[in-house]
């Protein structure tokens, strides 16, 4: 039966759908379940609020408690629910049942200091209730009311919400196979076509010609060719899916960000300072933002070779020196101490401006990880045919298993923590070690992880000398 490509291409065909569709059922059944649930409560809440509001105002104005309370139970109180009024001591000043009789009962005593909250009975996980808590000023006194409501209309949407989507995902998947296979075969029509014409083929017949495939002939190479660039765009394009997948997601998050913080501030009319508040979170996200792309176009070129180098002469451990003071700003903020060990006066021909951005994605990846009262050390000697700029950290250490994958872009060993941390010059996105290593290359040396523990992390940037 599954001899047949055909057979086979429909089959994966609705197996792949299949698993879309379930997946998609389930996420839309989630969602509209927990829609009817948050909608239920919130009914539940408007009218324990309105009828326990209503009833302050009307005892307010001087009718007797208990006939007010009777009032508003029968005004708010829908057929399908039941509801009670009780006072401090928990006697019922006031009930309503629904149509099957079902009284309220209030919660235990521990749990009646809250001024409002939700729960299912205990004994019947069929109803839901709300318990709200309110005063009256006039003679000054402590009632509860207590709404309870039955899920039934809410479990029977949610089961047509099923058996919608069980038969709709059943439909879809008979048609798709009908449509597969239908594709299938005008697919592989050309093929079936080829291989009539090969049973036919004779002594009668031999100036006709198949276009065999193999090793030997042109059409042969022709496909092991194709086939081979075809193997070196799926790496390529594999690699831009994973890059655009990581890039979105870096991306996704300040905009989420700055997007709630618009929406919280517009809800209503604010003050000066919470303005303010809501303009710096979004020149921060912006900040993110502006450091990822100007990261991913830097790599983007790199990758194209569209970068050039821009040489110039000039001191090494100049270099080193100013790096170092501008990232003193940010270790301050943290009372780290960042110390230069060692400096030998070092001429230097290379790119100015990628080298600075080297050690400054270096440093900054230091003090991020390194705790307050820390110490970020600095050196610059010369080996082997090779400047060598050293920076270690007493920070936390690199885990054994993530060692490998530091230099590799987007990748992160402690994400939380990175969150939370952004990068000061550029590295937050998980991008500042593999433009390191870029510009490390790109002047004939590299970028390595001499030591890792918990006693903190040394890196070597190697620059091969002029």
């Amino acid at each position: 039966m599954f001899s047949s490509v055909r057979t086979r291409l429909t089959v994966w065909y609705i197996g792949v759908l299949a698993l879309v569709l379930v997946a998609f059922s389930i996420g839309v059944y989630i969602m509209l379940k927990r829609t009817l649930y948050a909608q239920l409560d919130s009914d539940l809440k408007s009218t324990a609020e309105s009828t326990s509001a209503s009833l302050v105002r009307t005892a307010a104005g001087g009718k007797e408690m208990q006939a007010a309370a009777m009032d508003e139970l029968n005004d708010h109180i829908g057929p399908d629910q039941s509801a009670g009024i009780f006072d401090s001591d928990g006697r019922a000043i006031a009930e309503n049942p629904d149509l099957a009789g079902v009284r309220v009962q209030l919660p235990d005593a521990g749990k009646r200091d809250a001024p409002i909250y939700l729960y299912n009975l205990s004994a019947d996980t069929g109803r839901r209730v709300v318990f709200k808590r309110f005063t009256l000023n006039s003679p000054p006194a402590v009632f509860f009311l207590v709404i309870s409501q039955p899920l039934d209309e809410l479990l029977n949407s949610l089961r047509t919400i099923r058996l919608v989507l069980l038969f709709g995902t059943s439909a879809g998947l008979v048609l798709a196979g009908l449509g597969g296979s239908f594709l299938a075969r005008r697919s592989l029509l050309p093929v079936a076509r080829m291989t009539e014409q090969a049973r036919r083929m004779s002594a009668e017949n031999l100036e006709q010609r198949l276009p065999v495939t193999n090793a030997r002939d042109e059409l042969g190479n022709l496909a092991g060719t194709f086939n081979e660039l075809l193997g070196r765009l799926d790496d390529s394009l594999s690699q831009q899916r994973r890059f655009m997948a990581d890039a979105s997601h870096e991306l996704r998050t300040p905009l989420s960000v700055m997007r709630t913080a618009i929406s919280v501030t517009l809800e209503h009319e604010r003050d000066m300072e919470e303005y303010r508040d809501a303009l710096e979170i979004m020149d921060d996200q912006v900040r993110r933002l502006t450091r990822v792309v100007t990261d991913m176009f830097t790599l983007a070129r790199a990758d194209i070779e569209k970068r050039p180098l821009i040489r110039s002469e000039f001191q090494l451990d100049r270099l080193v020196e100013e790096c170092v003071r501008a990232a003193e700003v940010l270790g301050s903020r943290k009372g780290i101490d960042i110390v230069i060990e060692s400096l030998n006066s070092t001429p230097y021909s290379g790119d100015e401006g990628l080298l600075r951005q080297l050690l400054l994605n270096l440093l900054d990846n230091a003090i991020k990880h390194t705790p307050s009262a820390g110490k970020v050390s600095v050196a610059l000697t010369t080996r082997n045919s090779h400047h060598q700029i050293m920076v270690g950290d007493t920070g936390e250490g690199i885990p054994l298993e993530a060692q490998p994958h530091i230099f590799e872009r987007f990748y992160r060993a402690d994400k939380a923590r990175s969150r939370s941390h952004p990068s000061e010059f550029g590295a937050g996105a998980g991008l500042g070690l593999s433009i390191a290593q870029w510009i490390a290359a790109q002047h004939g040396g590299e970028v390595e992880l001499v030591k890792s523990d918990e006693h903190g992390s040394i890196f070597v940037a190697s620059l091969r000398a002029n």
